[in-house]
């Protein structure tokens, strides 16, 4: 049996970092991981650019059932401190908007960067883990051999992307030393709709508009993205994370301008809502706004009349009540997970047992769209590698 004094399950973001950071501390490192190769997701992500990380990261940006848990890690290792590593690499980046940062180039120089800075750490790939013992020490029992070590870091990641290898494995650890696991779901995901209004936006797949999309107390200005299924796009993918199935999600159509202002304008009353419409939206987004709610011929004025509160409602408190997310084929992470309660917010260690960590996706801390899920898996795994 091979002895080492941290052994990572799990090759992704938060287990590379927590690896990079625990080598340069001196410790005998082993990272074993089920893929073939390490960092699979970090290569897919940002469509190949990797969006790794959110100058604007604060706790705020995350969803968690104890929001505060995650300051103590995101101020020991800050999106600027990661910076400083992309920059040693001479890594060229861009800022897409509000503080999210992707690869001029590839993701490739990402993963590359990790690797390189966690070279003395040793790597077992297609390495299945069948038990876990906790003696004095943890005994991993593997499909290519047992290993031990004084400390255990579980970075095994989430369910979402499947095809990549994401399993619920975990969670299951983390069941197994009586740690409460809040059930998994995925996040930034796109929306089924019910059937009356998938009646009306079916036809619509691949029209995209940008609207304002509000869900409890989050509001997000972004593109939508109409599927055969529903809604997807950047604002889908933001409000989904905030999402319950008896949510109702409320769209504004036309956010950059009043409604108001328009109907009182005698320039326009003689104007069918239509052909207004029209020149603000995508014409096949106002005929079905329009055949829904039975506006179709009617002017401008004949609507100020008898429709106001109903055109304004349509247009900019229009609701929308989702069926669901489409689920974990689609979602870019899984949101909730192992208890936050469980662990100790300055270094990741589970408070019940010595020497057991839990880091990255698997723990219910789960960041919006831009780059704040990487932000995450940097800072726990910097804090868990300081101290195992």
């Amino acid at each position: 049996m091979s002895n080492y004094d941290v052994i990572i399950i799990g090759a992704g973001a938060a287990g590379l970092m927590c690896a990079r950071v625990a080598t340069a501390l001196g410790k005998n490192v082993l990272v074993i991981d089920h893929n073939e190769k390490p960092g699979r997701k970090i290569i897919i992500s940002g469509g190949g650019r990797c969006n790794f990380t959110n100058l604007n990261a604060t706790y705020e940006n995350y969803l968690c059932k104890n929001q505060h848990f995650v300051k103590s890690a995101l101020a020991q290792y800050t999106p600027y401190d990661f910076l400083d590593m992309v920059g040693k690499y001479k890594i060229k980046y861009f800022d897409k908007q509000y503080g999210a940062l992707f690869c001029q180039n590839s993701s490739q120089e990402i993963l590359n960067m990790l690797l390189q800075e966690c070279s003395k750490a040793k790597f077992q790939m297609n390495c299945k883990t069948s038990k876990i013992i906790k003696s004095d020490c943890f005994e991993v029992a593997t499909n290519l051999g047992n290993f031990k070590a004084n400390s255990l870091v579980v970075a095994t990641g989430g369910l979402s992307i499947a095809k990549l290898g994401a399993t619920g494995f975990g969670y299951d650890i983390a069941r197994q030393f009586n740690l409460k696991v809040i059930p998994p779901k995925p996040a930034l995901d796109g929306f089924k709709l019910n059937k009356d209004d998938l009646k009306y936006f079916y036809d619509l797949a691949g029209v995209s508009s940008n609207i304002l999309i509000s869900i409890k107390h989050k509001i997000y200005k972004e593109p939508i993205l109409f599927t055969h299924q529903g809604l997807s796009g950047p604002a889908s993918l933001k409000a989904s994370l905030y999402f319950d199935e008896t949510d109702i999600i409320k769209i504004n159509w036309l956010p950059d301008f009043s409604l108001n202002d328009s109907f009182y304008d005698t320039n326009n009353l003689n104007i069918k809502l239509e052909n207004f419409l029209n020149l603000h939206l995508p014409k096949r987004l106002t005929a079905a706004l329009i055949d829904k709610h039975n506006f179709k011929n009617l002017k401008l004025n004949e609507l100020k009349r008898k429709y106001f509160s109903d055109i304004i409602n349509l247009l900019q408190n229009y609701e929308v009540k989702p069926v669901s997310t489409i689920g974990y084929q689609k979602a870019e992470v899984t949101k909730f997970g192992v208890d936050t309660d469980e662990l100790y917010s300055n270094s990741m260690e589970v408070k019940s047992v010595k020497g057991l960590y839990f880091i990255g996706e698997v723990v219910d801390v789960t960041g919006e769209l831009g780059g704040y899920n990487f932000q995450w898996a940097w800072s726990s795994g910097y804090v868990a590698g300081l101290n195992v």
